[in-house]
């Protein structure tokens, strides 16, 4: 096990160069966000005259706020799952999932495991740096932390994604050699994950071709989705920008960047990566834009936190010294979800109906679905055409967000009168994301609710998948209870 003493002023050198680095580059990169790339970037544009605020290290700010108040700091996994109730409000992807299962009474792991689309997402992996920081020199420590913190939100890929990088961060305060870093963190994840083989996959397409943009194209051909947010890629593409950066700084986040996707936590995660690596190695240029006060989200509340980058190192550097090593021991509850599972009207018919009115189910049978997100294989269609009714409920009056998001092609009737309809598209089943034609905007009132679809029978993929969902018109927060049979 590596380690390193906390008082020597290099640590403190490096964890303010991790915060610094990682504000420079998430700033970069958030206007860019979802952009599919390649960019095209040298610098920041717009210039900015602050850093942006960022979930990436929002969150990060809230663990370390909620760990600094307890008596005892300890980081378990349901510690953090309260402070996702109690502190953030962000209804985005796994994040308004995850808060959505823990209003519903799960706990950690299953809240970030249970009818979450994007469990392979990024939401977590962003979040390492503190873990890092806390762990300095030893790896193993830091992706335990890591493993806390991303199981409240994600599973697989989206768990061992965070534990590498937390992993690649700490062992960075003691070692500098790319090859050595990379070894040894994969070795905290399994060796069959997408995260591990993409790594691995980049690093010797680059030491191949030393061309970023076709190591890039690589990535996309091998780990690419349509979801920009997957974090096999993502990883791909914050290790490539590494990797051709030849230790420039500058160079290195614009490579991440430029990769498009995820461009904010690409930029953010490495730049805080090189932050640590050389933290006297982040350009005036660079700096002097964003200042150091440190700039949150509306969205974070309930929490006082640091003024500037640098008391909030500060405080990061004496929660460590209080945590003094120990590993985490959280309570693992066992769960079921059967009581979550939601009851829906089905039936087949021979061609898509395309009226404006809803179809009457006749000869329905009743099913039990597993969650909001579920699927059909192609071969159980009887005819060209599913039709489902759920009921949902709502509890107040008010703008409602009514979604069902599929790539097959659908129409949608809500209370007897079409919606939306789709020949198709993305998954994206986010209530504050999902495309255009595969959500409403309703004023709804209190009580109990039709929605009726149409899901036509998939003539290229061998499943049908969709998600559907309910939630507030104004911030979309999910209604956890919507669909929920009532007693």
């Amino acid at each position: 096990m590596m380690q390193i003493d906390p008082d020597r002023p290099t640590y403190r050198d490096r964890v303010i160069g991790c915060w610094l680095g990682k504000a420079v580059g998430g700033t970069l990169g958030m206007p860019y966000e979802g952009q599919d790339g390649p960019l095209d970037l040298t610098f920041y544009n717009p210039a900015p005259t602050e850093m942006l605020p960022n979930d990436d290290l929002d969150l990060q700010v809230v663990w370390a706020c909620v760990l600094n108040k307890m008596s005892t700091p300890n980081i378990d996994r349901h510690v953090l799952g309260q402070a996702w109730l109690d502190h953030v409000g962000f209804p985005w992807d796994e994040y308004g999932i995850a808060i959505r299962n823990l209003k519903l009474g799960l706990k950690p792991p299953v809240t970030g495991s249970y009818d979450n689309y994007f469990i392979n997402a990024m939401g977590a992996p962003i979040r390492s740096e503190i873990w890092a920081c806390l762990a300095p020199g030893n790896p193993g420590l830091a992706a335990a932390y890591a493993k806390e913190d991303a199981c409240v939100d994600h599973a697989e890929d989206g768990i061992w994604a965070e534990m590498f990088l937390a992993a690649l961060e700490a062992a960075a305060f003691v070692e500098t050699d790319q090859d050595r870093l990379l070894d040894s963190s994969l070795a905290i994840i399994p060796k069959e994950c997408a995260t591990r083989r993409a790594v691995e996959d980049t690093r010797r397409w680059f030491q191949r071709t030393g061309d970023w943009r076709s190591v890039r194209e690589s990535i996309v051909a091998a780990y690419g989705s349509a979801n920009f947010t997957y974090a096999p890629m993502n990883i791909a593409f914050t290790v490539l920008g590494w990797l051709a950066g030849g230790g420039d700084f500058g160079r290195t986040i614009c490579i991440a960047v430029n990769c498009g996707k995820d461009t904010d936590c690409t930029g953010a995660t490495v730049g805080a990566l090189m932050g640590i690596l050389n933290p006297n190695g982040i350009p005036d240029v660079w700096l002097a834009p964003i200042g150091r006060n440190l700039v949150l989200s509306p969205d974070i509340v309930g929490i006082s936190p640091p003024e500037t980058l640098d008391s909030f190192t500060d405080l990061v550097i004496a929660l460590k010294g209080r945590l003094d090593g120990s590993y985490p021991n959280a309570h693992i509850f066992e769960q079921g979800v059967d009581h979550l599972r939601i009851p829906v009207r089905r039936t087949f018919v021979d061609t898509f109906p395309e009226s404006d009115s809803a179809p009457y189910l006749a000869n329905c049978e009743e099913v039990s679905l597993a969650g909001v997100f579920d699927g059909l294989s192609k071969d159980r269609f009887d005819k060209d055409t599913m039709l489902l009714r759920y009921q949902f409920e709502i509890e107040a009056e008010g703008a409602t967000r009514v979604m069902f998001n599929t790539p097959q092609k659908c129409r949608v009737w809500i209370d007897g009168a079409v919606a939306f309809a789709a020949d198709g598209s993305a998954m994206t089943p986010s209530l504050h994301r999902a495309p255009a034609n595969q959500i409403a905007l309703l004023d709804l009132s209190a009580g109990t609710h039709d929605l009726v679809v149409a899901i036509q029978k998939p003539k290229a993929a061998e499943n049908a998948e969709w998600v559907v969902g309910v939630g507030d018109g104004k911030t979309a927060v999910w209604h956890p209870k919507a669909f929920l049979q009532r007693s």
